[in-house]
């Protein structure tokens, strides 16, 4: 089995922007009556606007998808139901492990007395993550009619009336009256976007530099343009700002999206020797088999290190005061290694164990980038590591075979 780690480090990389950029932008100001309120640094410091650009890495996390779920589709050799099922249970099991810890922690919250204000914040953010599964689930159900998309028309022609949807509803959030209310139509067709480039990357339609270039290029441009033309320069939504660029998705999340994988396609050869190394190497790819859990519970220990140090009865810069200055950002930073020795604990408490294999290695979590290898020849004097060793049947009539699967390392 072989996998594509540019592929591994660029997801690592979108679930690392999703959660620093969740921490660095949400603010959780504590009252006097002990509730907590959310604000945003965006607000008192439009001047950040653009760190966002690199934060907001939600179309790499589509990307990804798309060249995982491409790449295990392509692989399966059993019914496409028993593919998709697979694929979905490994979306939404954490998601209810998440909705049932949940309930208990609100359902205990409530008994010992916490204020409505601290419950609505907390439960807001703890769900607001889920949204990502709608369109998700949608585009993995559909892989396989995607795929044949653009293998007969071509990945531009197939991601082209997604873009006209976008730009469809850009123009009529500026044009009808304020409050109107519009389907949430672009949530699917603008993350469609960056999955159907997935798609095509693992078809083997993206790997030329001078694609990747084009859409580095052209997504840098169409960014340029928009922003001429008064789209907000923050890639996510801003408390009290008319129009957003996340919600719903517009034309700029989705140029966003397309220069972000140009980029990442560019430094493949950087990344891949990047990875070589043994601590850049195992970093990925522990994010990697966790990348659902950490998404899905990163706003939670937000929620849950604000309210129990504000028990305390201190007011903690950076945790519990109104960022509004540049000191609120840096003391931010510093409680950064504490949310994330928490992430850390609760996501490897939760994990399943790994399932063992014949040969005493145990494979776990395996993403969608694993494929096939070429058919295996024997060689006895080969032997790989201990969990993709061969297990030889043989008969004692046979000496030939039984001289050979005595050579075999055990």
């Amino acid at each position: 089995m072989s996998r594509d780690r540019a592929v591994d480090a660029l997801r690592a990389y979108a679930i690392g922007g999703v959660v620093l950029g969740h921490w660095l932008v949400t603010g959780l100001v504590l009252t006097d009556d002990g509730g907590l309120h959310q604000a945003s640094p965006l607000t008192a410091l439009p001047g950040l606007a653009p760190v966002t650009w690199v934060l907001q890495t939600l179309g790499l996390f589509f990307f990804t998808a798309g060249f995982g779920s491409t790449r295990s589709l392509a692989s399966h050799r059993g019914r496409a139901g028993g593919w998709l099922a697979r694929r979905l249970r490994r979306l939404l099991l954490p998601t209810v492990a998440l909705l049932g810890v949940g309930a208990a922690v609100l359902l205990a919250a409530t008994v010992a007395g916490t204020s409505d204000d601290m419950l609505s914040v907390a439960l807001r953010l703890a769900v607001s993550p889920l949204w990502f599964l709608v369109p998700l689930v949608f585009l993995v159900a559909v892989t396989s009619p995607l795929r044949a998309a653009v293998q007969r028309w071509g990945v531009a022609r197939v991601v082209a009336p997604a873009v006209a949807v976008v730009a469809a509803v850009d123009l009529a959030v500026r044009l009808l009256p304020a409050g109107t209310d519009l389907p949430p139509v672009t949530v699917l067709a603008a993350w469609s976007v960056p999955y159907l480039l997935g798609v095509a990357h693992a078809d083997g339609r993206l790997g030329d530099g001078r694609v990747a270039g084009t859409l580095a290029a052209g997504g840098a441009a169409a960014l340029g343009a928009l922003l001429a033309l008064g789209y907000p320069v923050s890639a996510v939504g801003v408390p009290g700002a008319g129009v957003s660029n996340l919600n719903p998705p517009s034309l700029l999340a989705v140029a966003l999206a397309v220069t972000q994988v140009g980029l990442g396609l560019l430094e493949r050869p950087t990344l891949e020797r990047l990875l070589t190394r043994p601590l850049p190497g195992r970093a990925v790819s522990r994010v990697n088999r966790q990348a659902v859990r950490i998404y899905l519970w990163h706003q939670p220990v937000l929620v849950t290190v604000t309210a129990l140090t504000a028990r305390g009865g201190l007011t903690l810069p950076g945790l519990h005061t109104a960022p509004d200055s540049t000191g609120w950002v840096l003391a931010r930073f510093g409680w950064l290694p504490l949310l994330a020795a928490v992430l850390v604990t609760v996501v490897r408490t939760g994990r399943p164990r790994a399932p063992r294999r014949p040969g005493g290695g145990g494979v776990s979590g395996r993403s969608a980038e694993y494929a096939p290898a070429a058919s295996p020849v024997y060689d006895h004097r080969r032997s790989g590591r201990p969990d993709l060793q061969e297990v030889i049947a043989v008969r004692d009539s046979d000496p030939p075979s039984r001289g050979r699967a005595d050579g075999q390392s055990r």
